[in-house]
């Protein structure tokens, strides 16, 4: 799997989990935090760690913020820098921005200035978005229990153009495939002869070391 370049922007619980998950992967992290306290926590961790305003455009451009695959606004309790970290990553054309909400208000405001994905976390949730961020093209997943989990995940290249009854999907991976999205609409009874599309999304169950055969990373 390519390792990609995450920019970590706000380092409390959620933040500090995204980022060492996301170093501990081989992944280059820039963390930015206004504490240096945070800051010196990290440090040895993370690619490079800063005190500085996120809410500062002079800074993140500095940091080389265009060139990042994607951004994480882990701030959320000041809500002005994290509208402003939120705008200026969109501005600067990083291709994937999540930002951490407070409030439906803010979550509002976060969709219509930009961010691609807002996120509610509790403290233990930094570590799966981070897995999220690494499954291939942004795949999101639910954690069904220590062994089971829930992804959505784009059609693999090889699978493009082959029927669920071709691809047995069950028997080859010991994977179900509960449904496919076409946008935001699911299909929960395809037929299974009908072709897989690359614009579809797949919603597939299974036991994580099986999830693993499709390279989604748990």
């Amino acid at each position: 799997m390519k390792k990609k370049e995450y920019g970590v922007f706000g380092l409390g619980k959620f933040g500090m989990a995204v980022a060492l998950r996301l170093a501990e992967a081989g992944n280059s992290v820039v963390a930015v935090d206004s504490d240096p306290d945070r800051i010196d926590e990290i440090a040895n961790n993370v690619t490079c760690a800063m005190v500085a305003d996120i809410a500062d455009p002079d800074v993140l451009e500095n940091l080389g913020i265009s060139n990042l695959d994607c951004v994480v606004v882990g701030v959320s309790t000041d809500m002005q820098a994290s509208i402003m970290a939120t705008i200026i990553a969109k501005e600067k054309g990083v291709p994937f921005i999540v930002s951490k909400a407070e409030n439906e208000m803010h979550k509002h405001i976060l969709e219509k200035v930009g961010a691609d994905k807002i996120v509610f976390p509790e403290a233990e949730m930094g570590g799966r978005v981070a897995r999220n961020l690494m499954g291939g093209d942004f795949v999101d997943l639910v954690e069904l229990s220590s062994e089971f989990s829930m992804v959505e995940m784009p059609v693999p290249e090889g699978w493009i153009g082959k029927g669920l009854r071709e691809l047995d999907v069950r028997g080859t991976y010991g994977l179900n495939i509960i449904g496919v999205k076409h946008g935001e609409v699911l299909e929960v009874n395809m037929n299974p002869e009908n072709p897989l599309e690359k614009e579809m999304t797949l919603v597939i169950v299974g036991k994580n070391v099986n999830l693993a055969k499709v390279g989604v990373e748990i």
